[in-house]
């Protein structure tokens, strides 16, 4: 590729931006992964192409410009973007003059047939569902386990006998937000795998056999109690619902154990919850040792929907995929207790890069 080819011009600022803006301060490519949120190094790497380089999306020049205004985003680690109400005038001046000439820079490429503004986007979501946690190898069939509702709350929920001409299968599911959050994620990353759905009392003898997902707790989903059982993780879910407090997990090895409850306000005759604990767990198969098992737990299922979102959610899959890959390698085993904030009714996606949310890990 000519070194004067306008896309050619864009990478290669883009990495001297990286590598020369500040004298005898070099940042690498994952400090700037960090710093940006939710971009994976080899995407970086591909901005940066001196040979086939990707064009980045606009938004993510704009946090270019940010980043490389201020020396003082990178003065902690990680790295962060300054608010431009907390710049100075110089800073700011900087960052519009960054934004002005990557915008040209940018632009220029985009007119001699460089890959337009959708189709970035649809490569970059692409690159983020095939290296995820959630992408299996072609060919692997995945099976999802949900708790069924109890028979006396499953009395209460119409079109749930089998029987009935307006029957709805799925309403004798719960964990429905989970499901359906992570149905569709795994049916993107894994568009030639079948997902089978299950209730613990309805799994068939294959579906053990798969890459097998159970969600929800001990309680209700007989294969995440039977999972916990058999891989012996340092961790324990208590679902005492008939004393106050004691719903909670355990974690520990052979010394000291601790205990993390959700954390619960009762004003006047009500209970809301404000935090909740789940537990994201990956290891082996036992029933299969080529596939692996997966338990994603909370105490209640705003927890269960935390720990799935912390890994589906656009805006934090990346950063925490790109988490798990450096704080367990290659581990066929290892597991994350974190906490799932509620505020105003809403549950929050963890952010396991902060440090904030993480309660536990193991190994450890």
């Amino acid at each position: 590729m000519d070194d004067q080819e306008p896309r050619q011009l864009l990478a290669r600022r883009l990495r001297a931006l990286r590598e020369d803006r500040w004298p005898g301060r070099r940042i690498t490519q994952p400090q700037l992964a960090q710093a940006l949120g939710g971009v994976s190094v080899p995407l970086i790497s591909s901005w940066e192409s001196q040979t086939n380089p990707r064009i980045p999306p606009l938004s993510r020049l704009d946090a270019y410009a940010a980043l490389f205004a201020a020396a003082r985003s990178f003065d902690e680690d990680p790295g962060r973007l300054i608010s431009p109400q907390d710049m100075s005038d110089e800073e700011q001046r900087a960052m519009s003059e960054l934004r002005q000439e990557l915008t040209h820079l940018r632009n220029a490429a985009m007119h001699v047939g460089a890959t337009p503004p959708e189709s970035g986007l649809t490569d970059q979501t692409s690159q983020s569902l095939s290296t995820g946690p959630w992408r299996f190898k072609d060919g692997n069939d995945i099976t999802i386990v949900c708790p069924p509702w109890p028979p006396d709350m499953l009395e209460k929920i119409p079109y749930t006998k089998i029987d009935d001409p307006d029957y709805i299968e799925l309403l004798t599911y719960s964990e429905l937000d989970t499901l359906f959050e992570l149905y569709g994620h795994l049916r993107a990353a894994n568009p030639t795998n079948q997902v089978n759905l299950r209730t613990a009392d309805k799994l068939e003898s294959d579906d053990y056999s798969r890459h097998l997902i159970t969600l929800g707790g001990i309680d209700w989903n007989t294969a995440t109690s039977s999972a916990l059982r058999m891989l012996e993780l340092p961790v324990r879910q208590v679902a005492d619902w008939n004393t106050e407090g004691g719903q909670y997990f355990e974690v520990g090895g052979t010394g000291e154990m601790a205990q993390h409850r959700p954390v619960l306000e009762k004003p006047d005759d009500r209970t809301i919850l404000r935090e909740d604990v789940a537990l994201f767990a990956r290891a082996v198969n036992p029933f299969n040792r080529k596939r692996t098992i997966t338990i994603c737990n909370g105490m209640y299922a705003r927890g269960t929907y935390g720990a799935v979102r912390a890994l589906t959610d656009a805006y934090f899959r990346d950063r925490n995929a790109e988490y798990l890959r450096s704080r367990f390698g290659d581990s066929d085993s290892y597991c994350i207790l974190t906490r799932v904030p509620i505020v105003n009714g809403a549950t929050l996606t963890p952010d396991w890069t902060t440090g904030d949310y993480t309660l536990f890990e193991w190994p450890g």
